[in-house]
């Protein structure tokens, strides 16, 4: 099995609560399942993200005339990117 780590989550309130009826509603097995699939799935959304951002930068820069072009570096446009 790959390498594991035991994390304590505290929840009280609405959120205990709420992973509690997901439980019980049988969506998951077990509160370890549900957090881990949140997990997932932010991971995932964060990733579908940075690919859509990426993309539309991209369409966005070859929609552009070329007289908008810029020449620069590579070491400039690390820089640049960084600032941002």
């Amino acid at each position: 099995m790959a390498d594991t780590a035991d994390l304590t989550v505290r929840l009280s309130g609405d959120l205990k609560d709420f992973v509690e009826r997901e439980v019980s509603a049988g969506s998951y097995e077990s509160a370890d399942e549900f957090i881990r699939d949140l997990i997932r799935r932010r991971r995932e959304e964060a990733g579908y993200w940075s690919f859509e951002h990426t993309k539309a930068e991209l369409q966005r820069a070859f929609a552009a005339p070329e007289s908008d072009y810029v020449r620069m570096t590579f070491d400039d446009f690390m820089k640049d990117a960084r600032s941002k």
